[in-house]
């Protein structure tokens, strides 16, 4: 009685800390001894090969014609081949190696198949780092008494648990195949095969001829956006329950803000502790090496559009499909918007006909001519994750009732109110920034030669426009001035690259060659790519210059260059009259690397615009392989090819390619069919085309 008196009376922030080291050891306990009893054989689980059951799923999601939801994906959770699959993509993150499937520890895969089990019946809880299942392989277990600080100390980090990353692998490779078949092709971020590349690619081979453009900023739905409304959209096409409430528990746990808790020393009068310098950091032995430094640097060049990436409380690695999964709904809706919007007019020489007609006169690739208000109206689009292009050709005023729905669709959707400098609208002739490339027009005068009736060569001087999509100098100098490179803003002046300070010339050299070459890759689509990659390559050379001038003693980039060549590729060393062995015969006993110089060092090393045709209707390779292979496994296809050869014969590729050809050099166009010829001719001929 006495006992019972006493601990009523204590106050219940201490009961609670004398009580919390006690009910964490007795949860580890309860832990250990109860998988003894669901113990089973994980060898004798791993039957299949996990490459080969993600394939089917793929298979089976574009093979649903009738975009029917999937009910039952409890039992690919109790795939224990997914699950390993999912332990090695967590290890190559955590630790930077993909650990063989052999060569994984027998008590590795005995807690992998505990988590499994906690997954699908019901007793799994995100971010439990107290008592976890499975641990990441630099981890440690917790098996002695934890003390409060510990446990503290535990539940703060920012570390993300890893057994939360393996159940996320698991849904991703579940779900990613299951909304990839119905995503729109309108959509490129956070997608396979699809980058900002594809975007820039699908504005200069599309977006030809429109005026208009209304460019939005919809990423606060990476935040604002209410559980139910994510769940709402994912429950269209899943009702696995058991899958539901996973993402249900994961989106609804409570992350720590860390922005808020670094204030709270300073609301609660904590004075701020000093910034002391940073320390070499020496690495454990399985913990992985942090990013070069050329790395880090061209992450840091992310255009705004790419450099928020979504995240809803615990999904993780889950929440940029969510996300793509909400923003579907726009995608639907703006290709609903393209079909009804479109109204042709033979006055006009582009998208006279139909609305997949290209908008490329034949005799001029990129060549469209103005747009008036007797022309066509049409309007395209693509998103970017959180943002989206719409190119109008018609007038303002279309263009203003376009950016009204999309505010009344995401209030009345996403309940996310938006104004109109978050929908901005802007015209061609002033260049849209999109992807920190800007989309603009130029005026041509080209002189069009065909051959006419009769076989004369008619020359007819032309006027017109030029899509051009170059890249933003302004951009790039304000990425280089936030890394540090360089100062200033007309006329950037290039500061000495202090993180290289202590490597040396051939490690230094290495580096920046590998981000030089990766941001001309980057710019790769961009019209003035040799002066944007020239100028990006003036400023990381003169950055290595001031960098070595102070390194050794040399007082000015003049004399860098002297000794090491405009390309720096030539050894430097402290003092001339230094006494220590020549660079040659160091190199020759293989004591020191080789010094690369500095690409890029004149234009004509820098490579041209990459002008290569990019499909109207252009799919990644990974899904048109499965659209054929698909179509191979249905019987149904080849009773279609025998019975259109029986009725058709072969007809070969030569035989339509010089058709093609002749009516291109007397016609200047190919002559239009019968819609009844053509559909019969394009079946057969694509048929025999695909075998």
């Amino acid at each position: 009685m006495w006992l019972r008196t006493s601990i009523k009376h204590l106050p219940l922030k201490k009961l609670l800390t004398t009580i919390t080291p006690i009910r964490i050891l007795t949860s580890l306990s309860t832990h250990q001894d109860r998988e003894p009893e669901e113990e089973q054989d994980p060898y004798s689980l791993m039957k299949e090969d996990p490459i080969q059951v993600c394939s089917a799923i793929w298979v089976r999601s574009f093979s649903n014609q009738t975009q029917a939801p999937f009910s039952n994906l409890t039992g690919f959770l109790s795939k224990f081949d997914l699950w390993v699959l999912a332990y090695q993509r967590s290890c190559a993150h955590f630790i930077g190696s993909f650990p063989p499937r052999n060569a994984i520890h027998s008590q590795v895969l005995h807690h992998l198949l505990s988590l499994q089990n906690a997954v699908v019946r019901g007793r799994f809880s995100w971010n439990n780092k107290i008592h976890p299942y499975i641990l990441s392989p630099n981890e440690k277990p917790i098996n002695e008494f934890t003390s409060k600080r510990k446990v503290q100390s535990i539940l703060e980090s920012d570390v993300p648990c890893f057994q939360d990353r393996v159940v996320q692998e698991v849904l991703l490779l579940i779900l990613e195949p299951i909304f990839e078949a119905r995503f729109s092709p309108k959509s490129h971020a956070f997608r396979p095969g699809r980058n900002a590349h594809t975007v820039i690619r699908t504005i200069r081979s599309n977006f030809a001829g429109y005026l208009w453009f209304v460019r939005g900023d919809v990423s606060e739905i990476y935040e604002t956006v209410g559980t139910d409304v994510v769940m709402g959209y994912l429950e269209k096409y899943v009702k696995d329950k058991k899958v539901l409430g996973l993402i249900k528990m994961a989106i609804r746990a409570r992350v720590r803000n860390q922005a808020h808790a670094g204030n709270e020393d300073v609301k609660f009068g904590k004075k701020k502790k000093k910034k002391e310098p940073k320390k070499k950091k020496i690495l454990n032995e399985n913990e992985p090496k942090p990013d070069p430094f050329w790395l880090r640097s061209f992450f840091s060049f992310a255009p705004e559009e790419a450099a928020k990436v979504p995240s809803y409380g615990h999904c993780g690695i889950l929440s940029p499909l969510l996300a793509n999964v909400c923003l579907s709904e726009l995608d639907y809706m703006m290709e609903e918007k393209i079909v009804k919007f479109f109204r042709p007019s033979k006055l006009d020489s582009i998208w006279r006909d139909s609305i997949n007609d290209g908008s490329h006169n034949p005799a001029w690739p990129e060549f469209v001519p103005s747009s008036d208000r007797d022309k066509t109206r049409r309007i395209d689009y693509i998103r970017y994750g959180g943002h989206f292009l719409i190119g109008i050709r018609g007038p303002r005023e279309e263009a203003v009732q376009i950016r009204k729905e999309l505010i009344e669709f995401f209030e009345s959707i996403y309940r996310l109110k938006l104004d109109n400098s978050k929908v901005e609208i802007e015209h061609i002739s002033r260049g849209i920034l999109f992807l920190d490339h800007i989309i603009c027009r130029r005026v041509i005068h080209p002189t069009l030669r065909y051959t006419g009736t009769g076989g004369i060569i008619v020359s007819q001087k032309g006027v017109g426009t030029l899509l051009s999509v170059t890249a933003s100098l302004q951009q790039c100098i304000r990425q280089f001035r936030r890394l540090g490179f360089v100062k200033g803003d007309r006329d950037p002046e290039p500061l000495p690259c202090t993180p290289m300070l202590y490597s040396s010339q051939a490690h230094t050299n290495s580096q920046m060659n590998k981000f030089l070459e990766t941001m001309a890759d980057w710019y790769r689509y961009a019209d003035n790519r040799k002066k944007i990659v020239g100028f990006c390559a003036y400023v990381i050379r003169s950055s290595l210059a001031k960098l070595y001038a102070a390194r050794y003693r040399l007082k000015s980039r003049a004399k860098v260059y002297g000794i090491a060549s405009r390309n720096l590729s030539r050894p430097l060393r402290e003092h001339s009259n230094n006494s220590a062995p020549e660079y040659s015969d160091l190199l020759r006993m293989g004591l020191v690397d080789t010094i690369e110089g500095v690409q890029f060092s004149h234009m004509s090393s820098i490579p041209s615009c990459d002008y290569a045709p990019f499909p109207r209707n252009w799919i990644p390779d990974h899904e048109q392989v499965l659209r054929e292979y698909i179509k191979l496994d249905n019987p149904k296809f080849f009773c279609d090819l025998l019975r259109s050869i029986k009725q058709e014969g072969l007809s070969l590729p030569q035989d339509e390619i010089a058709d093609i050809v002749w009516e291109y050099k007397t016609l200047g166009v190919w002559s239009k069919r019968s819609d009844g010829e053509k559909e019969l001719k394009n079946g057969s001929g694509n048929d025999i085309m695909t075998l």
